[in-house]
């Protein structure tokens, strides 16, 4: 006889956080496109009247660009994945490098914080036991806020479901 599979405990919400980048990959494409065109045609003008030294500044301009652009995509490959199952809500936070670090804390005694500061920013912690830990801290403040009603909207929820 096979021993039987544990039962699997039902995910009751879950959110899945990623930085927000407003210029898609292709957008990126075309951005450089007439970036590299623009200081090329610039770079023949400036070749035409004597001043041909000008054309690297162009060519460094684009790259640093590029450059830029790039590490700002590699960034957005972090991400938090929030977890309400079973009696925990779990952290998943996936860093850029893709080094995973995960939280599990007991959503019976779990608290949502919203911490406001000055010039309408805010920090988002998850605490319980007297233990913080900051969540969407690459969210906007306005993000952020949505977020904690989500999840204090989940967690009493899932506090007055009956027990299956």
């Amino acid at each position: 006889m096979e021993p039987l599979d544990p039962p699997i405990e039902t995910v009751h919400w879950e959110a899945v956080l990623r930085p927000h980048r407003s210029l898609p990959r292709r957008g990126f494409l075309v951005l450089m496109l007439a970036l590299a065109a623009a200081s090329f045609v610039a770079g023949i003008l400036f070749v035409r009247i004597g001043a041909w030294p000008v054309c690297g500044f162009f060519a460094l301009d684009v790259g640093l660009v590029y450059f830029a652009f790039r590490l700002n995509y590699r960034s957005a490959r972090l991400r938090e994945v929030l977890r309400l199952q079973g009696g925990d809500l779990t952290v998943l936070r996936v860093g850029v490098g893709g080094e995973r670090r995960l939280w599990r804390m007991q959503a019976f005694w779990l608290r949502v914080e919203l911490v406001e500061a000055r010039h309408g920013d805010n920090r988002l912690l998850v605490t319980t036991h007297g233990r913080s830990l900051p969540i969407g801290g690459f969210l906007s403040p306005g993000e952020r806020r949505d977020l904690a009603r989500e999840l204090e909207a989940a967690l009493r929820q899932w506090k007055t479901a009956p027990a299956c």
